[in-house]
């Protein structure tokens, strides 16, 4: 008998939504698909246990996938990331990882452990009799959306993946040694995974009939419709993504929050700008996230690594007047009586008193309003100044600049009060660049950079840029450079994943 032990990882129960309120959840130390799946509450147990694992399980492993380990991986391997230690994220910072790379395992073992849950909440609840149609539909299309953000982010970092669903579980041999499945075929069934979702998902959970609270940080319709916006914009496909960025922005759910810098505070839990989040409670299922992005030797926001950081070059980016400036910690006087800041100058020696960094920390998720250990920081996986940009490029790349494409880009702009574009400034070339400038300043640390970099052509030559300035050559070539090698654990499980082409 197969066991769903703990399901799962004490269901991480509520982990996605005890911002607004405690659940107390049934929890099983040994449910089987005997004695489980009865319930609604047992179906409700395993579609959270989904969610858990945005983050991982909230004892032990506090810096899982959207907690902070993917953020290796789609932002510390661009031209704005950074990492001045060695080992795994020191390789990404470089653009010299390889198979061994430990963040390139991890971050694919939590994708899989993630579309594992999934995979078994659609198989088990699907043939349940003791709950309603309706409440089936809900669960299952929660399921479907999760997975299908997995499976996004397996495909942006890693190409061709093993695509596995629920239809596998009940083949004996669906653990046999496979090939990977192609991008084309794993989006054509993202596309009937996120258009079903989407179907069936309300647009949010107030009065909702069968969760008893407005369940914030649930998957909704335009969450699904917003991850099928972010697929047509990889594929080039531009007329479906700009008719989708109107289909979100008609739901009239969403705006954007009044303050960039409030957007990411700790006690932000959530906002008319979220679209969808992994949320977190202090200390209660809380993140390491201060920890990886906090300043070192600050004299208020102590005992911090400085571990994820942008370089100083993306930080000389932003124009003073702009908000998002202010996001960063580029000089303080440190615990220890120095005066961190900027070099004047690469391989400049600071004089005594002063300590030169080679990084600069960002505020996004290391706030001075944080006091403990494990922090609640949300995570804001899709919002809606995504929509609104992805409209502009969509609209740019369809028939040129337009005075619609640059009223949405000044919108974003505008809420930091940073400079606005000008129409008559730009051809079809020069906006494209000013909108990818403008997402890196936006979103940087919220897990797009790179896939960004590689939609609109330009990873190996801005990466590049960088390293060849700072004297460490240019270590990325394309094509082979626009996925990662596959982790080599996996590589020796299943010898049909290759990276012959990827080094």
């Amino acid at each position: 008998m197969k066991k769903y032990t703990l399901i799962l990882l004490l269901l991480a129960a509520g982990v996605q939504f005890s911002c607004n309120q405690d659940l107390d959840p049934t929890v099983y130390s040994n449910l089987t698909n005997t004695n489980g799946y009865q319930t609604k509450s047992d179906a409700i147990a395993a579609i959270n246990s989904i969610y858990g694992r945005l983050k991982g399980p909230s004892v032990g492993d506090n810096f899982s996938y959207w907690a902070t380990r993917h953020f290796a991986l789609t932002d510390i391997a661009t031209d704005l990331g950074h990492c001045q230690f060695g080992g795994d994220p020191g390789q990404l910072s470089l653009g010299t990882w390889s198979s061994t790379n430990g963040l390139l395992r991890e971050d694919w073992n939590a994708m899989y452990k993630l579309i594992a849950n999934a995979n078994n909440a659609i198989f088990n609840i699907a043939p349940m009799n003791g709950i309603s149609g309706a409440e089936k539909a809900q669960f299952i299309a929660e399921a479907k959306f999760l997975r299908a953000s997995a499976y996004m982010d397996l495909t942006d970092a890693w190409g061709p993946v093993i695509l596995i669903t629920e239809a596998n579980l009940g083949n004996p041999g669906y653990l046999d040694q496979t090939p990977p499945t192609s991008v084309e075929e794993i989006d054509a069934f993202l596309i009937k995974e996120l258009t079903e979702a989407a179907d069936v998902l309300p647009v949010n959970y107030k009065a909702n009939a069968i969760y008893d609270s407005n369940d914030v940080g649930r998957a909704t319709k335009g969450a699904s419709l917003t991850l099928l916006m972010k697929l047509y914009m990889r594929s080039h496909d531009w007329q479906k993504a700009a008719a989708l960025t109107q289909t979100i922005m008609n739901l009239n759910e969403y705006s954007l929050y009044p303050s960039y810098l409030g957007l990411f505070k700790e006690s932000n839990k959530w906002c008319s700008e979220n679209i969808f989040s992994s949320l977190s409670d202090a200390n209660t299922n809380g993140t390491e996230l201060l920890n990886h992005f906090g300043p070192v030797n600050h004299p208020v926001v102590q005992n911090r690594w400085q571990y994820y950081t942008v370089n100083w070059d993306f930080y000389n980016q932003f124009g003073d007047e702009d908000e998002r400036k202010q996001c960063f910690f580029p000089e303080y006087v440190g615990i220890d009586g120095l005066l961190y800041k900027q070099a004047p100058s690469l391989g400049a020696e600071p004089p005594e008193g002063e300590f030169y960094m080679q990084d600069v920390a960002t505020r996004k998720y290391a706030d001075d309003e944080t006091t403990t250990y494990y922090d609640g920081h949300s995570v804001n996986i899709l919002r809606y100044a995504d929509v609104l940009l992805c409209r502009a490029e969509a609209l740019n790349e369809i028939s040129g600049p337009t005075t619609e494409a640059i009223d949405l880009i000044n919108q974003v702009k505008g809420r930091s009060h940073a400079k606005l574009l000008v129409l008559a400034d730009h051809t079809q070339a020069s906006l494209r660049d000013a909108i990818l400038q403008e997402r890196g300043w936006e979103f940087f640390y919220e897990g797009k950079r790179r896939a960004d970099l590689i939609r609109m052509g330009k990873y190996d030559v801005l990466v590049n840029a960088y390293h060849v300035r700072v004297g460490d050559g240019a270590p990325i070539k394309m094509p082979q450079n626009k996925y990662y090698t596959y982790p080599q654990s996996q590589v020796d499980l299943n010898p049909k994943l290759s990276n012959a082409d990827r080094q």
